[in-house]
This record gives structure tokens, C-alpha cells and sequence, in this order.
């Protein structure tokens, strides 16, 4: 009698006039019943279970809350009616929210796991090829370097081939001068030894006459 009266007190105190299709929820932990008019006594249309949803068209001064399920219409008493889910539901809709939200949470610790796992063997991958980088551009270095070297000899080797066929022709026109002066040597000794034979021929056909000639 005094849940009733207390009931009676709240239904005052929340009787109000609502827009049509507002939505509320039934708030009690027993099954609620919908009837067919404003009245206990009147036909219930069916049982609602704590937490249903539904759209309410009116509500009246004397308590009652008229809601509509689908395409049937009903009443229901305001006390039995609220704006907002009932805290029971909240709660589990809030703890399926809540696992929810720690599974998504381990999931992305796994994932971040993961990604700093990959993140470390990039960064160790860039480090490897940073000093492959570094050998690779030493060696490069290194190339052009014996490049610049076998440039400069060949232009070193071309001076001393060109040196070389220089002194070649040098050495050639010696030879030849050489050669030259050797016969003009010889044909030189020739004319002597042949001048001094005929001096000789002549000196010895003389000089018996001048000694015949003395005698007599």
C-alpha cells in the first residue's frame, strides 16, 4: 500500500505533456503491462519487460502515458516510464562498452607491439644500409680515384711511348750519321792509302834513275 502511495506521489510529480514519438523506456524489474485504455481494469495488450523501448504519443495529469509498439497502440502508467534506460541496462550496455573497449585496447597494445617490433628491425635495417651506403660510397670513391690514377698513367705511358719513338728517331739518325761518317771514313782512307801508293809507285820508279844517274 505505501509502494502504491509513493507511486502515486511520483505519477504527481512527473505528470507532464509530451510530444508525440518521444522515446522512454520501461524502468521496473517486473514485466509491465499494456493495456488497451487508461484503466487497471482495462484489457492488457501485452507484457513489457524492463528496459523495452517505446514511443510515447501523451501523457495525462491522471498518470497515465500513452506509448505505441510497432503498429499497435497501448497505455501504461507514467510512473512505470522514463527518458533514460534504466540503470540496470545502463550498466550492462556500459559493461559491454567497457569489454569491448578492452579488447580493442589489448588488440592495439598487440598491434603497437607489433609496430615497434617492425619500427626497431626498420631502423636496424636503415643503420645496415646507412654503412652499406657508407662502403659503397668509400669504394666508389675508391674507383674513381684508381680511374684518375689509370688516366693519369695512360697519359704518362702515350708521353713515354712518344719519348720513346723520339728517341727511336734519334737514335736512327744517329745510326745513320754513324754509318755516313763510317764511310766517308773509309772511302777517305781509301783515297789516302791509294795517294800514298801512287806517291810510292812514283817513288820507287824515281828514285832507282836518280841513282843510276849519280854513278855515271
Amino acid at each position: 500500500m505505501n509502494q502504491y502511495k509513493a507511486l502515486s506521489l511520483i505519477l504527481l510529480m512527473m505528470a507532464y505533456k509530451v510530444s508525440a514519438e518521444s522515446i522512454v523506456y520501461i524502468t521496473d524489474e517486473v514485466d509491465i503491462p499494456i493495456r488497451t485504455n487508461k484503466t487497471t481494469k482495462s484489457e492488457i495488450i501485452r507484457l513489457m519487460p524492463t528496459g523495452s523501448e517505446l514511443s510515447i504519443l501523451q501523457s495525462t495529469e491522471d498518470g497515465w502515458t500513452q506509448i505505441k509498439m510497432g503498429d499497435s497502440f497501448g497505455w501504461i502508467l507514467t510512473a512505470f516510464v522514463s527518458s533514460s534506460p534504466p540503470a540496470r541496462d545502463q550498466l550492462k550496455k556500459l559493461t559491454r562498452t567497457y569489454n569491448a573497449n578492452k579488447l580493442l585496447i589489448s588488440k592495439l597494445a598487440s598491434e603497437k607491439e607489433v609496430l615497434e617490433n617492425q619500427f626497431l628491425s626498420t631502423k636496424e635495417e636503415n643503420a645496415a644500409l646507412l654503412i652499406q651506403s657508407s662502403k659503397s660510397q668509400a669504394e666508389k670513391e675508391h674507383i674513381e680515384q684508381i680511374y684518375q690514377d689509370a688516366l693519369k698513367l695512360e697519359h704518362e705511358n702515350e708521353k713515354l711511348i712518344q719519348e720513346s719513338l723520339q728517341l727511336k728517331a734519334e737514335l736512327q739518325l744517329a745510326e745513320n750519321n754513324t754509318q755516313i761518317q763510317k764511310d766517308s771514313s773509309s772511302r777517305n782512307w781509301f783515297i789516302v792509302g791509294a795517294i800514298v801508293l801512287f806517291f810510292g809507285m812514283v817513288i820507287g820508279f824515281i828514285l832507282p834513275g836518280l841513282f843510276n844517274r849519280k854513278r855515271y
